[in-house]
């Protein structure tokens, strides 16, 4: 099994797309995180929903979680508008890692050693044209954790 075997369509945003609607695509979806593209259509970064949901907790409260439990629905409610008017780009960590890339012709093996030691919950598998350079490649897809191990395990 080849990493283009593993690859299926996934949704992508781009660096300037709104934070709260790559929000929404993540909690509609129910996708761990969404890959984010660069304006020459080249993988940029993984932005994790994890990354999302600690923008919207309160800086005390990630300090000091006893104080979750006083806040009150309300104003609970409103958290999300912490991503109001934000771009995607202002959401990535500071310390950007590019995002973990496979050719086409990896082993699943190969896709699972790669995730493991980035610790992604996906992977892009990118085509590159036979020179390798910039502009010259093709996103087939992407390979999440849940979909690798349901095919490393059998489960149909």
């Amino acid at each position: 099994m080849r990493a283009r075997d593993l690859a299926v369509e996934y949704p992508s945003v781009r660096l300037d797309s709104d934070a709260l609607d790559a929000a929404r695509l993540l909690a509609e979806q129910r996708l761990p995180g969404v890959l984010v593209m660069d304006d020459g259509a080249e993988p940029y970064a993984v932005l994790p929903g994890s990354a999302l949901v600690k923008l919207l907790v309160p800086g005390y409260v990630i300090e000091d979680p006893t104080l979750a439990a006083v806040v009150d629905e309300p104003h609970a409610d409103r958290l999300c508008q912490a991503l109001a008017g934000r771009r995607v780009a202002d959401c990535l960590p500071r310390e950007r890692h590019k995002p973990p890339v496979a050719d086409p012709d990896d082993t699943a093996l190969e896709v699972a050693a790669l995730m493991a030691r980035e610790r992604s919950p996906l992977i892009a598998v990118v085509e590159r044209d036979e020179r390798g350079e910039r502009g010259g490649s093709r996103l087939l897809g992407v390979i999440t954790a849940a979909h690798l191990l349901e095919r490393l395990l059998g489960v149909t």
